[in-house]
Order: structure tokens, then sequence, then C-alpha cells
């Protein structure tokens, strides 16, 4: 009987280190195998853990744009209605009855959920749900057990604090986070982060596990925006344009009243704004604009077109004849060539001809300035002298510097939709001697606002031509600083010499000249007035400019004004983009204490 047993226990012994051994040689050649077979045998769910995308920021680190956290409300439908007990319809009434109370649905429409979808383990009752409402209904759930098979999914909704303020630079998000205009859709990438996810198993048992892999949130961004500042442009724009509004006709102010602000000596916008604007939380309303037989009597085509109208940002993206504001470029690239010296004089009379061409060209001054020299001829904003510079210019030169001045060529702006003015220009090919007069005070080839911005800088910080920029910085989730962008030096246009000229002949513009309206009390102001006739020319369509700096010295400062198409009968008026421009400096010189005359 002892043998029998050993024999026995020998035999058990031997079996169970034989399975063992081959439970282990299984798990090493086919472990993964049987794995992923007990795994498709278990129940699974997994929801995704939304990224916060990242803040857009003004230079002070105000929120212009953030995200906010909020709520998806989802129902287990199949869940809810499993069992057909007694106490499984008061767990569903419970559990309607809740959700019509927290968050505002209707009792019918959710009933009727409850029969069409009663297959369904995930529909979405309310998104964006705002984090409080949550909480409050998470607590109700909390505390009444039959209030069954609803989850609040995380999610966050994009907000903008300010509305309307720098809309067609700040730009929106639709669906997806994905950026629409503006800087949400230029540095997408970088606002953007990954989601996360949450998997949970559950196993015939009924023993659960769950694996999260967390989400990566977006990086921020720092704008060289101004918020306080942006603030008081769009003030002064909007009272302008309530002020103009059913003037000659009925309906806005202006066509486009656009301003860029900049800081000569690094190429920062700080502040960018242009009018019609939007509101960013709502930006598919048109109630602003338009009424509701307006609205209603649209197509979707014609509605969409409306829509892109109004998102586009005008000091980017259009094009138009930058007029008299062309004239101290001009002068600048006949300093540079050695083809002016500052003694030269001019007669004008009124017109000027050309060999071939019918009509003479005309100048502001119908019995003309007569004579004049070359600082009262950018004073007096005089046609006529103009195109006497430009025929001793020539072509070449001029065609030359209007590409070093950055005309026809891109800014590099960190702004979608930048206008391409590349085939706008002329070229000393196919330029003609009336072409290169009239080119040469701004008229038949067009620029946009960036451009002209841009190289206006370079001719009052000394010829240094910085591209325009609008972030300064990008930082991480935990606000440490992952980039830093430095101004970037393109090229040298003019030397200080020629700036310090033109500067003299530009403030000269401003105290006795064609911009008098745009002086403040207390600030050395230069600049250029202008103003250009849109085509066809016979419809009497103007787009009115200013731009100019303070301080006279040494210019901390750069402002570009337009005012298209004013609500007036007479429409070259000059006097409201000076008008404008003095109001907004009067107001922001302070704000940003910028020097004072003594």
């Amino acid at each position: 009987m002892k043998i029998k047993l050993v024999g026995v226990f020998t035999a058990i012994v031997l079996a169970f280190v034989f399975l063992t051994g081959r439970a282990a040689a299984l798990n090493l050649t086919k472990g993964d195998e049987y794995q992923k077979q007990v795994m498709s045998q278990m129940r699974s769910g997994s929801q995704t853990i939304p990224f916060k995308r990242g803040d857009i920021l003004d230079t002070n680190g105000t929120a212009l744009a953030t995200s906010e956290r909020s709520y998806n409300v989802i129902l287990d439908v199949a869940g809810l209605l499993e069992t057909k007990t007694t106490y499984q319809n008061k767990r569903i009434n419970a559990t309607v009855e809740a959700l019509v109370s927290a968050f505002g649905l209707d009792e019918p429409e959710l009933r009727e959920i409850l029969q069409d979808q009663a297959d369904s383990r995930y529909v979405i009752l309310k998104s964006n749900v705002d984090y409080e409402t949550g909480r409050d209904f998470q607590s109700q759930m909390d505390q009444n057990a039959d209030i069954v098979c609803v989850t609040l999914e995380d999610s966050y909704v994009r907000t903008y604090p300010y509305g309307t303020l720098a809309s067609d630079v700040i730009g929106f998000t639709s669906s997806g986070n994905v950026g629409t205009i503006g800087l949400e859709a230029y540095y997408n990438s970088e606002l953007n982060g990954t989601d996360g996810k949450r998997t949970g198993y559950l196993s015939s048992g009924s023993s659960s596990e769950s694996v999260i892999q967390s989400p990566t949130d977006g990086n921020s961004i720092v704008t060289t925006i101004d918020a306080n500042l942006q603030a008081i442009v769009e003030k002064h724009i909007l009272a302008l344009n309530d002020r103009l509004r059913d003037n000659d006709h009925e309906g806005e102010g202006t066509k486009n009243t656009a301003v860029i602000v900049m800081d000569p000596n690094t190429g920062a916008i700080l502040a960018e704004a242009s009018y019609p604007n939007f509101d960013l939380n709502n930006p598919r309303d048109l109630s602003e604009y338009y009424t509701t037989e307006e609205q209603e009597a649209m197509t979707d085509e014609e509605r969409l077109d409306t829509l892109n109208a109004l998102w586009r940002n005008f000091c980017v993206s259009d094009t138009f004849e930058p007029g008299s504001t062309m004239k101290p470029f001009t002068m600048a690239a006949g300093f540079e060539t050695g083809k002016l010296t500052g003694n030269e004089t001019y007669v004008c009379t009124g017109s000027y001809s050309y060999e071939g061409v019918a009509n003479p060209v005309s100048c502001i001054a119908r019995n003309g300035h007569g004579t004049e020299t070359l600082k009262q001829v950018l004073e007096n904003s005089c046609n006529v002298g103009m195109m006497q510079i430009a025929e001793v210019l020539g072509t070449d030169d001029f065609c030359r510097y209007q590409h070093l001045f950055g005309f026809g060529e891109y800014t590099g702006i960190d702004l979608p939709g930048e206008g391409d003015t590349s085939n706008l220009l002329y070229s000393a090919d196919n330029m003609q001697p009336i072409d290169l007069g009239t080119n040469s005070f701004g008229q038949n080839f067009n620029v946009t606002m960036t451009q002209l911005a841009a190289g206006f800088c370079s001719l009052i910080n000394g010829g240094n031509y910085y591209e325009p920029y609008l972030v300064k910085e990008i930082r991480n989730a935990n606000g440490d600083v992952v980039e830093t962008k430095t101004p970037v030096l393109a090229r040298k246009t003019v030397s200080q010499e020629t700036c310090d000229i033109l500067k003299d002949y530009m403030y000269g513009v401003v105290q006795e000249g064609s911009g008098t309206s745009a002086q403040v009390e207390g600030y050395a102001i230069g600049g250029k007035t202008g103003t250009a006739e849109k085509l066809p020319r016979s419809e009497g369509k103007n787009l009115n400019s200013f731009i100019g700096y303070a301080p006279q010295e040494n210019p901390e400062v750069m402002i570009y004004v337009i005012v298209d198409e004013p609500n007036l009968a007479q429409q070259a008026a000059s006097y409201l983009a000076t008008g404008l421009a003095a109001d907004i400096m009067e107001e922001a010189f302070p704000y940003l204490n910028i020097t004072k005359t003594e």
C-alpha cells in the first residue's frame, strides 16, 4: 500500500510539473495570442479625455482666447432600458426628470429618444454644459441612486472674453479645435494638444480594470497686441463709423476702416483693427449689419460670401492703391541713388503732360502750387512735383526700390491670407513714362496695409526693415517659455541720413502741410496723408489714409489709418484719416508713455 501511495503521489507531482512546464512554454511562445483571445471575450469601453487648447494672450498676459472646462451630457439608453421592472420604470422617470430639470431638456423629446434609440449606448443629449451646472448634476446623481446611465464627458469650450476685440486678428475655431482665421488658424498646431484616453475592461467575473493615458494640453501664445491699446483704437474706429452712418445714404459709415499701430524699431504690431468687426463668441451672427428679412433672403452661397467678407482681415488681405503715402518712398529712392540732393525746386502749374497721352495728369491744386522746394512738394502733396522727381529717378531705380521697400513681396507676417501684390506692380520693362509718373504718387499699383506699414517703419528708424509680427512667445501648459520669437531684421533700405531728411519733411507735413489735423498737443508728430481715387475713377469712390509716427527725433510708435469709402457725398476726405489718427494718438500716447516735447 505504501508503495502504491508513493507511486500515485509521484505521478501527481510529475503531472503537475509537466502541466506547469507546458503552461510556461505556451506563455512564452503563444502568450500574446492567448491574451488577445481572452481580452476579446471581455466587455471593454473607452472614453476620450480631451486636451485643453492653449490660450492666446496679449503682451501683458491678458487672455484674449481661452478654453473653459465644460461637459457633454451622455446617456446610455440601452443600459437605462435593460430591464422592464417596476423599479426600472422608477429609475427611468427619475433620470428623465433630473435631466430635464438640470439641463433644460425637452421631456417629450427625451422620451422619444428612449424609444427611437433604445439600443444606443452613447447619445449626446447636450454639449458644452458649463462646469458649475455639470458639477451640480453630478452631486445630484451621487445623492440619488435612481439617477443612472448618465455620464458627464469632459470637454472644453473656446471662449473670447472680450467679444469683438481684435476679432479678425485672433480668429476663432470650428468644431474639432480647428482654427478658422487669424492667429487661431496660423498657430493651430501649436495651440492644439493631444487627446488622452481612459480604457476600462470588465471580465465575465465582473472584475474591472482601467488604463488611463493622460492628454497633452496645447501651448499658449503670447502676442505683441496690447489689449488696452487695441480697445482704444477700436473705440475711436466705432465712433467714426457711428458719426458717418446714414450720412449721404442709408448704411454703414464706411466700407472699411482700419488701423495698424507698430513698434517701428522691432516690427511688433501693438494693435491692429478693422471695421466692420464681429463677435468671436458668435462669429456667424449677422444681425449687427443685416435685418432678419435681409438674412432670410440670402441664399446659402450669399450668406457664406457675406461671412467670408466680414471675417476678412483688411489690414493683411486687401490690396489697394496707396495714394500719396507713397511719396516719401519715391523721395527716399531719389536720395539713396544720389539723384536728389534736397536743393531742387519744381514748378507746379496744376497738371503735367506726357507725350502721346491725350489728357494731362492733374494735381490736387488745379491752379498749381507754383515754385516749390523738395520739402514743399511733400508738404503740399504735389503730384506734379512728384512726376518730375520720377523722371529724374527713372524706371529701373524706381522699380528696384519698390521691391526693396517690400511692395510686391510677402511681408512674412504670422497671419494667414496675406494679399498677393506680386502681379499688381509694373516692371521696368513694361513701365511707360506715364506709369512711372502716376506710380510715383501712389496710383496704378497696389499694396497691403501691412506692406506699407513695414516699409514706412524703415523710413523712420534708420533704414532697418523688420518683418512685422504678432507673436513674441510660445509657452507650454505649465507656463514655461518654449520659444521666444525675436525681431527679424530682413534688410537695409535707406541710410540714416535719408531717414533724417524725410522725417524733417514729414514733420513739416503735420506742422504746416496737408496733415495739420493730425497734430496732438504735447507731441512732435510727423507723417503723410493720402487720398486715392478707386477704380473706376468716374464713380468718385476714395480711400483716405494717414501714416505717421512720434516722437520726431527717435520714433517710438507708428500709426497707419485707412478710411475707405466714407459715407459722404464727397469721399475725398483725408481729414477723416488724420482726425481719426489724432483721436487715437491723443488717448494712446499717454498710455504708451510716448516721449513728449519739451
